[in-house]
C-alpha cells in the first residue's frame, strides 16, 4: 500500500468532487492529481532522487495536502517540519536528515536565510505562500505550472515513507523513520471500526498537519475519499466557522484545543451540528473537561485514540459506545484493529491486569526505527514491541488505563504517585481552568506533589482549598502539598504540556533531577 493510493481510486470513481476546501479556494480530486503530478515533476527536476527527504515548514493549507502526496509521487520521503522550534532546531533537523530541498509559506519565509546559514547543505527553498516570492526561492505554483505531469512512482510498503521527529523535549529530537506500511497500516485500522471517517467525510483540519495525529486523520481521510477542509493553524472561531460554513463531520482535536472551544463564548452563535466525530488524542484528557466537550457537541461521537509517533501513531481506541459509559472514561480504550498491546514489567514480563507496568505494543504500525539510531532503536523496540515509556494498567476487559509517564512518576514519602491521576483530580475543580501535576524536592518527603494551575476568568482559589478538594476523590498522600498558580501553561506543538519546563526552576543547580 502506498499514501498516493487512495488519491488515485477518487480520482478513478469521483474525479470532479472536491477534494480540499481552503479559504475561498476549492480543488477537485482529478485537479489535485494534475497538481501533485506536476510537483512531483519539478521536485525531479530540481534534483530530488529516489529516497531523498524533502521538508516543508508551513502552516496548514491545501498546498500542503498536495506536498504530502507529490513528495512519495516523486519517489521522495516527507519530512514535515515543526512549525514551532527555533532555527536552531529546525536546522538541526534539515542537518540531521540531510534535507536539501524545504518548502516554506508567507509564516516562515523570514526564516530563510537564517536556515540557509545554519544548516548549508540546504539548496532549493521552494515558497508556498500567496504573497510575493522570496528572491532566494522559487515560486511553488510557478513549479507547479511550468511542468508536465509525470507517473506516480507508487513508493509504497515497507520503503521510508517520511522522517517524523519527536518533539525534542529532551536532548536533541529523534527522526522517526515510518513506512508507507506503517503508515497505512494504521489508516486501515482506524477505517475498520466503522465508526471513523465513514462515507461522505468532510475532516477538518486545525491540529497542525506536521504533526502524526493530524497525518493520521489525513491519510483515513484520503484512501476513504473523503474532503479535507483545511485551517492554517487552530483558532476557535476559525474552526467553529470552518464547521458550519463547510459542514465538517470529522475533526482532530487535541485535549487543550477541545477544552478552549467549549470554553468560547461565541460557541453557541455557530451551527456546528454537522460535526458528528471527534477524534482527540495526544495527550490525556480530563475526565471533567470531556464531559463537558460531550455536552457542548451534542451530536458528535467521541472516540480517544492512545499511541505516539513509532506507533503510527494509533495503538488503542476507546469507541463512542466506551465514552457513553462513564465508568469507561478515564481509559486510553483497547488495542485498535491493527494493533496488539500489553503492559510488562522492566524484564518485559505481561503483569497481570491490574498492575502497573509499561505499556507496550506490536503490528505492522511499529516504526522502522530512529533515523541513524541503531542503538536507540534497538532500546525502544524489543522483539518486536515498541516500548512506549508510559506506565498503566490494564483492566480485565482489556482497557488500557494510562497513569503517567514512568518518568513523571515521583515518589513522595515512599508512595508512588502517578501524576495523571492528580491531574484528573484537580481539574474536577469548577475553578481550574488547566493544570499540571510535578514532582519538585522536598527535604522532608523526597519529592512532594506540586500542582500548576490556571484558574478560569474571576475564580480564586488557594493551595490549602485545593489540597482538600483533591483529597475527596485521591488517597491523601497523592493530594498537591503545594501548588502555584499561573496564567498559561507551556504547551508543544501538539498541545502536550511541557512539564519539563515547569520542573526546570525548582530542580535548577541540582545534579540529579529525582530524590
Amino acid at each position: 500500500m502506498y499514501l498516493t493510493q487512495g488519491l488515485h481510486r477518487a480520482v478513478q470513481q469521483h474525479p470532479d468532487a472536491v477534494m480540499t476546501v481552503f479559504g475561498n479556494r476549492t480543488r477537485t480530486f482529478a485537479e489535485v492529481a494534475d497538481r501533485v503530478a506536476r510537483f512531483a515533476a519539478a521536485l525531479r527536476a530540481h534534483g530530488v532522487a529516489p529516497g531523498d527527504r524533502v521538508a516543508m515548514l508551513a502552516l496548514n493549507s491545501d498546498r500542503y495536502h498536495e506536498y504530502l502526496l507529490a513528495v512519495p509521487w516523486a519517489d521522495a520521503v516527507l519530512n514535515p517540519v515543526n512549525i514551532r522550534w527555533s532555527p536552531v532546531e529546525i536546522a538541526y533537523s534539515l542537518r540531521d536528515s540531510g534535507t536539501r530541498v524545504l518548502l516554506v509559506d508567507d509564516a516562515f519565509a523570514p526564516m530563510i536565510p537564517a536556515l540557509r546559514e545554519a544548516a548549508p547543505d540546504l539548496g532549493t527553498v521552494i515558497h508556498t505562500g500567496d504573497g510575493p516570492t522570496p528572491g532566494d526561492a522559487v515560486s511553488y505554483e510557478d513549479l507547479v505550472a511550468g511542468h508536465d505531469p509525470v507517473p506516480d512512482a507508487r513508493r509504497g510498503g515497507d520503503a521510508l515513507a517520511g522522517l517524523f521527529y519527536t518533539g525534542g523535549t529532551t536532548g536533541h529530537p529523534k527522526g522517526v523513520m515510518l513506512s508507507h506500511a506503517n503508515l497505512m497500516v494504521s489508516a486501515m485500522g482506524l477505517l475498520s471500526t466503522g465508526y471513523l471517517f465513514g462515507p461522505g467525510t468532510r475532516c477538518l483540519h486545525a491540529a497542525p498537519m506536521f504533526h502524526l495525529a493530524d497525518l493520521a486523520a489525513w491519510n483515513a481521510t484520503t484512501t476513504a475519499g473523503g474532503t479535507h477542509v483545511i485551517v492554517p493553524a487552530f483558532d476557535p472561531v476559525a474552526v467553529m466557522q470552518a464547521i458550519a460554513t463547510h459542514g465538517a463531520t470529522d475533526a482532530l482535536l487535541v485535549p487543550v484545543m477541545i477544552q478552549i472551544l467549549i470554553d468560547h463564548p461565541q460557541i453557541t452563535e455557530h451551527d456546528l451540528t454537522s460535526l458528528r466525530t471527534v477524534l482527540y488524542g495526544a495527550s490525556p484528557i480530563a475526565q471533567a473537561v470531556l464531559e463537558r466537550a460531550m455536552k457542548a457537541f451534542p451530536n458528535a461521537a467521541f472516540t480517544q485514540a492512545y499511541g505516539m509517533t513509532e506507533l503510527s501513531p494509533v495503538a488503542t481506541l476507546l469507541s463512542p459506545d466506551d465514552h457513553r459509559r462513564t465508568e469507561r472514561l478515564r481509559a486510553a480504550g483497547r488495542a485498535a484493529p491493527h494493533s496488539e498491546v500489553r503492559i510488562v514489567d522492566a524484564e518485559d514480563r505481561e503483569v497481570a491486569r491490574g498492575t502497573v507496568g509499561e505499556i507496550v505494543a506490536r503490528g505492522g504500525h511499529v516504526m522502522l526505527g530512529y533515523w541513524e539510531q541503531p542503538e536507540a532503536t534497538a532500546a525502544a523496540v524489543r522483539d518486536g514491541w515498541m516500548h512506549t515509556g508510559d506506565g498503566g494498567f490494564m483492566d480485565d476487559e482489556g482497557y488500557v488505563h494510562v497513569v503517567d509517564r514512568i518518568k513523571d512518576m515521583i515518589v513522595s514519602g515512599g508512595e508512588n504517585v502517578y501524576l495523571a491521576e492528580v491531574e484528573n483530580a484537580l481539574a474536577a475543580h469548577p475553578a481550574v481552568a488547566s493544570c499540571a501535576v510535578i514532582g519538585v524536592p522536598d527535604d522532608e518527603w523526597g519529592e512532594r506533589v506540586h500542582a500548576v494551575v490556571v484558574l478560569r476568568p474571576g475564580q480564586t482559589l488557594t493551595a490549602e482549598e485545593l489540597r482538600e478538594h483533591a483529597k475527596t476523590l485521591i488517597a491523601g498522600y497523592k493530594a498537591p502539598r503545594s501548588a502555584e498558580f499561573v496564567d498559561a501553561l507551556p504547551v508543544s506543538a501538539a498541545g502536550k504540556i511541557l512539564k519539563r519546563e515547569l520542573r526546570a526552576v525548582h530542580w535548577a543547580g541540582r545534579e540529579r533531577q529525582i530524590h
